[in-house]
């Protein structure tokens, strides 16, 4: 029989306790009459009295700890087995030893139905979606950390986290009301643990590389490819003498970044209370020169038992966190000619040749002249109070209040340019400028934000001749949010402020020259006030009921729109528990579930939108004074309300071969109707607000999983793969309506997914004028330019001929995950990826003015045959940059996401010192990435619904190496 380690033992009564070693022994002072409790996770608790015994031998019995497993429904817990929603946990200390700051991150790849978009741009948090996007108003998720409810997770050490749970489907998160509909994040943070006194370390120190840079000509291919440009135009080659140099704008701004993470945890208990105190600090440098992102958290656990009914207890969390912005465009580096040399002197820069020297900066100037110019920072303060009152055995009243303030602050400076030299060209002489036009500048922001929230639950739990149980909470709860925040900015028209810190404030200008300045500010309020009910019900642990009403009022809509209702039903069926499943062999627990639920949705919706508000008009003049009118903002709709979502889920649950194989389907279908959209009106120049249109998102999600041990060896593997379609039912009923993004590429409309791309499909070059004038083609098409297919048949290409290319959404997600561990060694491996969409790359479609090419474009047309892809190089041909694939890339990729090796030290090597546990672990994340993108990722921006899966040079998402500690004491 295998030894337990790390098994808590404590006196029953008192504060004593202790853990088990790796030998499953343990020492422990008590008296005769006391009473021993042994506690350890997958193993049912033991309570021994001492007696005349000096040595114990005690034998835990281990129980399936997968189906006792615990998870967050809202307003309370439940048991997984009982479950009939679909709801997924990831654990605390799966992430723990992550090398990201922001937790969400981490559950890339981990979860079936999660998409995560990265970004590595220091401190910046991810794009989520949870089966995919459901308004074209706003689609993320709500974050609920321990009962509050947040829009952002930002205050939290990832090693503070205890778990989290990922409800997906209307069932399970209808209880949350207007604000859940988009899928919830439940996080249950740490809190001290019974009988125990426990410290805590961990760190970890690295840093980040740009693995894939995006390919451009260095100076030869440049040269080469201009003087193409140029012959295609009928133009003389230019003039390179003056320019010697090949310089990697790219390398340059970039670099190798530091990155740590560090916390302190220390949890104490008594028999009357239990504190737990957390402290962290992580600093991100990020891979773009100069940018940089530190924060410091603090938090603060606290519950006292005042007697065996009644407990108080607060949460009290504080983070203050300041960045350095890059204030550099990567695309302005992509865009740079190589042919130009950094820096003549220490203040004095090349400019770009005059064919780009009006349009594009030498990056390393704008790099170093704006290097710690912008101070932006920011505190934030989450903090509760409970009181819980057992009046019953089975009924309990919970009372909790939160609060959640912050504030942001920034201050920013615009120092004099450089001057530059200008390299002579056609025998001219080099020149060196100055602006002395420019003046310096200050600028100002400041913003609060405040969320106030109150809960108030009664929970009845009974089990009856142990084969009804019967939990029922009701409640009610408010919700308001309100948020400040003014900016501005001033110059002075005569003097310069110096390139101190201390001085960047608006007082600074002198206010009797004639500043010139702007300013700007904005406000918002809006408050909800919901009741609700729920009741779980299960029958001899085979057939289960959740039932879930909640009704809602919400500020943002008019007095008579206000109130809803809503609710859900959810339905399982647990057929290992019949008695004709008995002589199944094999199969341990199998589970049917369904659910269907009906939830609002008021997620991105401007607060008051039924009031027009106004804005500036035309201008009239009257005599000497000139009169600036005001008119509608909007009409809104005098029936607006919310959206309403509706989903059924249908699910399966097995686990088999000993508990060791485990697998969970689900089949979706979640429709939003009632969609709040902005349009135009024939005819009108004042946007209409009205509850239009219906999108629907139908998908599947499988998650796999196998564990096994033999002798000191254990494993684990695991996949995860969902598929979601996403179809827009209508938009606008009887109006000739489309959501436009990015200037057309991405459109909105009736019949297809959301935010699709829309534009000509690439049939390859016309190679010769024969084939121009012989094939449907578009005035003005000339050899080398593309051919573009004709959709619609009639003998030409027209906009008519556009059609649909892909979406930026992807449909398959994936994730795998491999767990090995021998002794105290354990290895960890993680791959997610993607596929079925498409990437704009948009920073390929400039042609405002010669600039530095892409290596795809070595293979331009030449003549006939030379190339059946890559149109000519001429940028004045504007048939060759309508939007078409040409400009699309596949999204698909597969990444190496995590590889973690670890060792536990053995406890032998500390003896009786105060070091009760050690580990050391080396993490690598984004290790190798497969995929036919161009760009820096293929994780593409999907954070705008309706203009979504765009590279214009996006920051790039690095490897991270790091290596780091865990300690315990």
């Amino acid at each position: 029989m295998a030894v337990i380690a790390g098994a808590t033992v404590s006196v029953k009564g008192t504060a004593e306790a202790t853990q088990t070693d790796d030998a499953g022994k343990f020492s422990i002072e008590a008296t005769a009459t006391d009473v021993l409790q042994i506690a350890y996770l997958g193993y049912t608790a033991q309570s021994v009295t001492v007696g005349s015994q000096k040595d114990l031998q005690i034998f835990l019995e281990s129980t399936d700890q997968k189906l006792e497993e615990v998870v967050v429904v809202g307003y309370g817990t439940q048991r997984k087995v009982d479950l009939t929603g679909a709801i997924a946990q990831v654990k605390g200390e799966e992430i723990a030893n992550m090398p990201n700051t922001n937790p969400i991150s981490s559950l890339q790849g981990k979860v079936a139905g999660l998409t995560i978009s990265n970004s590595g741009s220091p401190g910046a948090a991810p794009t989520v979606r949870v089966r995919g996007v459901n308004s074209t108003n706003n689609s993320n998720p709500l974050y609920v950390v321990d009962g509050v409810l947040h829009d952002n997770i930002d205050f939290i050490s990832p090693q503070d986290i205890e778990s989290m749970d990922v409800l997906k489907d209307p069932s399970s998160i209808a209880i949350y009301g207007l604000r859940g509909a988009s899928g919830v994040i439940a996080i249950t943070l740490k809190k001290a643990a019974r009988g125990q006194t426990n410290v805590n370390f961990s760190g970890s120190y690295g840093f980040n590389q740009v693995r894939d840079r995006i390919s451009v000509t260095d100076a030869e291919g440049f040269k080469k490819l201009y003087n193409m440009q140029l012959a295609n135009l009928g133009s003389a080659d230019f003039d390179y003498s003056g320019y010697t140099a090949n310089t990697n704008w790219q390398d340059l701004i970039l670099r190798t970044a530091f990155n740590t993470n560090n916390n302190l945890s220390i949890s104490n208990s008594s028999e009357k209370t239990t504190t737990y105190i957390s402290l962290g600090y992580s600093k991100q440098e990020g891979v773009v020169r100069n940018g940089d992102y530190e924060r410091f958290v603090a938090r603060l656990n606290e519950e006292i038992r005042i007697s065996d009914r009644i407990k108080v207890g607060g949460d009290l969390s504080g983070s203050y966190w300041n960045m350095t912005p890059t204030n550099v465009s990567i695309t302005n580096a992509l865009w740079a000619a190589p042919i130009v040399p950094i820096q003549f002197d220490e203040n004095t820069y090349y400019s770009m040749p005059s064919f780009q020297r009006a349009q594009v900066g030498n990056p390393m100037a704008t790099l170093n002249r704006l290097a710690g110019t912008s101070l932006p920072r920011g505190y934030r303060f989450v903090g509760s109070l409970f009181a819980e009152i057992s009046i019953l055995d089975n009924l309990k009243w919970k009372s909790t209040v939160y609060a959640d303030l912050g504030f942001n602050n920034s201050r920013g400076y615009t120092p004099l340019p450089f001057h530059y030299m200008n390299i002579g060209e056609n025998g001219g002489q080099n020149v060196v400028t100055f602006d002395e036009n420019q003046k310096t500048s200050v600028s100002q922001s400041s913003e609060e934000f405040r969320r106030f929230q109150q809960d108030h639950t009664l929970t009845f739990e009974e089990t009856i001749d142990e084969d009804h149980r019967l939990t029922a909470v009701a409640g009610m709860t408010t919700v308001y949010n309100d948020q400040t925040g003014m900016n501005g900015s001033r110059r002075d028209t005569t003097l310069n402020v110096p390139n101190n810190p201390d001085l960047w404030y608006w007082n600074i200008i002198n206010q009797t020259s004639n500043p010139q300045g702007s300013y700007s500010g904005y406000g918002s309020k809006s408050s909800i006030i919901g009741a609700f009910a729920r009741v779980n019900y299960a029958f001899q642990d085979k057939y289960l009921v959740n039932a879930t009403v909640r009704r809602d009022g919400s500020s943002k809509f008019a007095p008579k729109n206000r109130w809803g209702t809503f609710g859900s039903i959810g339905l399982g069926w647990v057929l290992s528990e019949e008695n004709f499943f008995k002589n199944v062999e094999k199969i341990n627990f199998m589970k049917l579930r369904f659910a269907w639920g009906m939830i609002g949705n008021q997620n991105g919706v401007p607060d008051f939108i039924y009031l027009p508000g106004v804005r500036n008009s035309a201008t009239a003049i009257f005599g000497d004074n000139v009169y600036t009118s005001v008119e509608a903002k909007l009409i809104p709709d005098p029936n607006l309300h919310w959206e309403v979502v509706r989903g059924m889920d249908l699910g399966l649950e097995i686990k088999a071969f000993e508990n060791k194989l485990s697998a969970e389907f689900n089949l979706y279908d979640r429709t939003t109707s009632d969609i709040l959209t902005s349009f135009l009106a024939p005819g009108q120049s004042i946007p209409y607000f009205s509850n239009l249109g219906k999108i629907t998102n139908k998908g599947i999600e499988t998650t796999l999983g196998w564990n096994n041990s033999f002798g000191d060896w254990k494993y684990s593997v695991s996949a995860n793969y969902s598929f979601n379609k996403n179809v827009v039912n209508s938009i606008g009923e009887n109006i000739d309506f489309q959501i436009l993004g990015n200037n057309g590429a991405n459109v909105t409309e009736s019949g297809q997914s959301i935010g699709y791309f829309y534009g000509y499909k690439q049939a390859g070059i016309y190679q010769t004028a024969n084939e121009v004038a012989n094939t449907p083609s578009m005035p003005n098409s000339l050899p080398g330019d593309i051919k573009y297919e004709d959709i619609n048949n009639d003998g030409k290409i027209d906009p008519e001929d556009r059609t649909y290319l892909g979406t930026p959404f992807p449909p398959h997600i994936f994730g795998l995950n491999f767990n090995l561990s021998y002794k105290g060694i354990d290895l960890q491996l993680e791959g997610n990826g993607v596929a079925g969409n498409k990437i704009y790359a948009i920073r390929r479609t400039s042609n405002f003015a010669p600039l530095n090419y892409e290596t795809n474009r070595l293979d331009a047309w030449t003549g006939p045959g030379s190339s059946n892809v890559e149109p000519i190089l001429d940028n004045s041909r504007g048939n060759n940059y309508l939007f078409s694939n040409y400009f699309l890339e596949p999204g698909d990729y597969f990444r190496i996401r995590t590889v973690q090796i670890g060792y536990n030290l053995p406890n032998t090597i500390f003896g009786d010192s105060f070091v009760k546990k050690a580990r050391i672990f080396f993490n690598a994340q984004n290790l190798k990435t497969w995929s036919k993108v161009t760009g820096f990722s293929p994780e593409a921006s999907i954070g705008s619904i309706t203009a979504g899966g765009v590279d214009n040079g996006s920051y790039p998402v690095p490897a991270t190496y790091t290596f780091g500690v865990n300690f315990g004491f």
